[in-house]
């Protein structure tokens, strides 16, 4: 079974940033599958954060048929849903503990497509393929585990919106164990994505989140030049830094320079992996966007103790905020990661290495002509 890892899709974002929705990338990423018999989508297929759910599934049903008319009846797809689609298992999740406390969530399960009417959609969508749904992830061989990386917001050191939320919600609900299970995770993150999903689907169209997350990051750290207020902005950040820390939100640091985001995430995964003792020799995740190891990278720094390493699949998103260093960059779109029926270990290869930008980027938006 040759198998292909592609996460952060994000399909439907309002800024039009997924990247599948350019003809040029469905292309590069169907050719991939040539030869491929099992599509995991590990996480963040759909952006629910955004929108309501009706306008995500619209963006993602072209994608999602094409993926199952290139596998074919043969091919098998596994959704893993993320942080920002986790809405799709709100209903397993409901009734798991409905009429008894529902048993501990394993470092696999696996619910099927049936559990959500959303899941059920994209099923259809995906025929003649067929579908199964795992949750926190799943284990594609013997020693390769695949998850989103969603619990890695609970020990990383950026002060991202949610890793202050997962800090807030960690006060209410206890700090976590040393030895920490998937139920020590959800209790502090799932009733936090729960809110945000409440947001997306409720507010106005001109009023729902956008990419708050990525202005803000904008602001502080410039993209060729810093505002006013982002210079003024940043001048508070390490106090507020020391707040959070003060107030046990934390730990977290002020340091938002290029290198500390490249690296916080693989640390914070390797902490996760290590305090949910996942005893794999690679750990497949996404979530945080950036593809890697890639060849300038410090292997060290992928390492986790015992001796496996890890893998992160990269995004299906063209951000500007994250890419001064153009096609170089770890945050480039395209990336997935290749496991071969071989035995081999996994692999990141780049589709999109060599697209040129304009026919990655969104267009601008329209602007009415001025009344006369």
């Amino acid at each position: 079974m040759r198998t292909l890892v592609v996460s952060d899709l994000h399909l439907g974002t309002r800024s039009g940033a997924d990247v599948l929705r350019r003809e040029v990338a469905l292309e590069r990423l169907i050719a991939a599958l040539h030869g491929v018999t099992r599509l995991v989508l590990l996480g963040d297929v759909l952006e629910l954060r955004q929108s309501p759910m009706r306008e995500a599934m619209a963006a993602a049903e072209p994608v999602m048929r094409a993926f199952g008319a290139a596998l074919g009846p043969q091919g098998e797809v596994v959704i893993v849903p993320g942080n920002h689609d986790h809405r799709l298992l709100a209903p397993w999740f409901e009734d798991r503990g409905r009429d008894a406390p529902p048993a501990p969530l394993q470092l696999e399960e696996r619910p099927g497509p049936s559990v959500s009417p959303a899941l059920t959609k994209l099923a259809q969508w995906l025929k003649p393929a067929t579908t199964d749904v795992a949750y926190p992830g799943l284990w594609l061989r013997d020693g390769v585990y695949a998850t989103h990386g969603h619990y890695l917001d609970r020990h990383t050191t950026l002060p991202t919106f949610e890793r202050i939320g997962a800090g807030i919600m960690g006060r209410l609900v206890g700090a976590l164990p040393e030895r920490a299970t998937p139920d020590d995770y959800e209790a502090a993150l799932a009733p936090l994505y729960a809110w945000m999903d409440t947001i997306a689907e409720r507010a106005p169209a001109q009023r729902a989140p956008t990419r708050g997350s990525v202005g803000v990051w904008r602001l502080l750290t410039g993209d060729g030049h810093r505002p006013l207020r982002g210079r003024i902005l940043l001048g508070f950040l390490p106090i507020g830094i020391s707040t959070l820390n003060a107030l046990g939100l934390g730990p977290v640091k002020a340091d938002l320079s290029p290198r500390e985001v490249w690296s916080a995430g693989v640390r914070a995964m390797a902490g996760a992996v290590e305090r949910m003792q996942i005893e794999a020799d690679h750990v497949i995740f996404g979530h945080t966007h950036r593809s890697g190891p890639l060849a300038q990278d410090d292997s060290l720094e992928w390492t986790f103790t015992g001796g496996g390493r890890l893998i992160n699949s990269g995004c299906w998103v063209y951000e500007p905020a994250f890419l001064s260093r153009g096609r170089s960059s770890p945050f480039w779109p395209g990336a997935a990661v290749a496991l071969d029926d071989d035995g081999g270990p996994p692999r990141v290869i780049r589709l999109l290495g060599d697209v040129d930008p304009d026919a990655l980027r969104a267009p601008e938006p329209e602007t009415e002509p001025p009344l006369e």
